[in-house]
């Protein structure tokens, strides 16, 4: 790209984003180290990086959220000043978050309006809002009902509505900060298409993503942090997965799971025909029936949102339900006063929940205290009738820490004081070693680095292999793909139909957690 002619010599493009020495410090924790980068005009620039990187304190920096201790920032080849996000609107800077920072209740035309109204009066800027997202749904393939409430609306039309905000806006970069990680592949597959028309009408988009084969997909160029610092920018062609994520951990990483096939034993887990119903009167489980035999692992694949959570919650005793559950044979109360985690846990189950830091931690107690959440009733940490016996809880934690590859090493520290991956090691020491005949986990490797999902995976095929029954509910298809000996598909609280996953693909798996019927599937 060229910005025109120089004694007949074309001239280069200012870069669209440059930053230059960026600095920032929180505390004794430097988050970002003389970080500089260029991304050009009309390119798809990814950032990746492990968890604690840096990347989400950069673009936070880009965006205005945060001031920069040092450093300069460049837009369009001009030293630019951006102390809050308003300065970043107006420098053409728009940003599409993770959790998207809608109104429920509120219609698309109002969301997009919010804050950029011209005026006292409503009707003019609802008006001219309308005209535009037409011209941009048209323009764009972001078509959305201007008129729907957000909260009617699916994760994946929701996106758009952010990615429109921006566009009204006038924003010719935008930030998009893990943008599939609620998607369907369908809707995963549509939102590259609107990048890629965004790319040809000139946008600049940096993308943030933990998922190569997406950086791979759609990027121009890939930039590389490790530690708060920009260790390495390439082209994208000039590169493979494997080599980003030996760049990102420093070492070689395998990105395939490895495993034995299955040795299918006694059945573990029997659920026929369960219910769940919500406070507010919503049938969230409508007629659940599955299986899960010893030495094997059942992958649920299905949006957020569809009942999986409640499918969990009710094999962990969080949550009522009606139906019949059976361990090893024998039936559990779901309704009654023995229906809770204690009593789960006494009948062989262990639960990895989906949100660890608020249903798997106590995130102000250190790790040896969360390493015994749960069981600290158990004999062997009882000193007497009234204390425990911390320095043996001490002790056995750092067996846990060692074997888990927790780091820090250090037991005394606080949980919050962790990354997320380092806290969901705690969360499956704490599980695994209490050698279970049935492990629930959800979401094992959410927001989690590279090697760390190797980790944690090889850890719950180490569990399968020793004749444990493991069911896994994860949005990660790779993963659901990789880990799981048979497939079942959740979609508005039913099961849609089982696969298994030699005779599958992302695709017809996205089409059940659409809603697609298995026959038309």
């Amino acid at each position: 790209m060229t910005a025109g002619t120089q004694q007949g010599r074309p001239v280069a493009a200012a870069p669209a984003i440059e930053l230059k020495g960026i600095s920032k410090s929180f505390g004794p924790v430097q988050a970002n180290k003389d970080i500089s980068i260029r991304v050009m005009p009309g390119t798809i620039h990814g950032i990746i990086g492990e968890n604690g990187a840096g990347k989400s304190t950069l673009m936070s920096i880009l965006f205005g959220f945060y001031k920069a201790d040092a450093g300069e920032i460049f837009i369009n080849g001009q030293k630019t000043a951006i102390p809050d996000s308003q300065s970043a609107i107006r420098a053409g800077i728009g940003m599409v978050f993770q959790h998207f920072k809608l109104v429920q209740n509120f219609t698309v035309l109002e969301n997009v309006i919010l804050g950029a109204e011209d005026g006292a009066f409503l009707r003019p800027s609802l008006a001219k809002a309308r005209g535009i997202l037409k011209q941009l749904a048209e323009e764009y393939e972001l078509n959305v009902d201007p008129d729907a409430r957000i909260d009617e609306l699916s994760v994946g039309h929701q996106q758009r509505v952010e990615i429109l905000k921006a566009l009204y806006r006038q924003a010719d970069i935008l930030i998009l900060d893990e943008p599939t990680g609620v998607l369907t592949p369908a809707e995963a597959d549509h939102l590259f298409r609107i990048l890629e028309n965004l790319r040809a009408e000139g946008k600049t988009i940096i993308l943030i993503t933990h998922k190569l084969r997406e950086i791979m997909h759609i990027t121009d160029t890939v930039s590389v942090m490790r530690r708060g610092e920009m260790t390495s920018t390439v082209k994208t062609s000039d590169t493979n997965p494997e080599d980003l994520a030996e760049r990102m951990v420093g070492r070689k990483v395998l990105l395939r799971v490895d495993k034995a096939p299955a040795r299918p034993g006694k059945t573990i887990l029997e659920v026929d025909n369960l219910k769940v119903v919500d406070s507010d009167g919503v049938e969230r489980l409508k007629g659940i029936s599955l299986n899960v035999k010893a030495g094997e692992i059942l992958g649920i694949a299905g949006v957020s949102g569809n009942g999986q959570s409640q499918l969990l919650q009710v094999l962990g005793g969080i949550q009522h339900g009606t139906g019949t559950i059976r361990i090893n044979g024998q039936e559990i109360d779901l309704t009654g006063q023995h229906s809770d985690g204690q009593s789960r846990r006494a009948r062989g189950i262990a639960h990895v929940p989906e949100d660890r830091q608020h249903e798997g931690l106590i995130m102000e107690f250190t790790a040896w205290e969360n390493t015994i959440l749960g069981y600290h009733h158990d004999p062997a940490y009882q000193a007497n009738r009234l204390l425990m016996n911390n320095a043996a809880i001490k002790d056995e934690t750092r067996g846990k820490i060692e074997r888990f590859d927790v780091r820090p090493p250090d037991p005394n520290l606080a949980a919050k004081n962790f990354s997320g991956g380092n806290q969901q090691k705690i969360v499956l020491a704490r599980e695994i070693e209490r050698d279970p005949d049935l492990l629930l986990v959800g979401q094992p490797t959410r927001g989690v680095d590279i090697g760390a999902i190797e980790f944690i995976h090889q850890q719950l095929i180490a569990l399968r292999d020793a004749g444990k029954a493991i069911l896994l509910v994860s949005v990660e298809l790779e993963e659901i793909l990789g880990l799981s000996d048979r497939i079942a598909v959740m979609f508005d609280g039913r099961i849609m139909g089982e696969r298994l996953p030699e005779n599958t693909d992302e695709k017809e798996l996205g089409l059940l957690m659409a809603g697609v019927s298995g026959e038309a599937a």
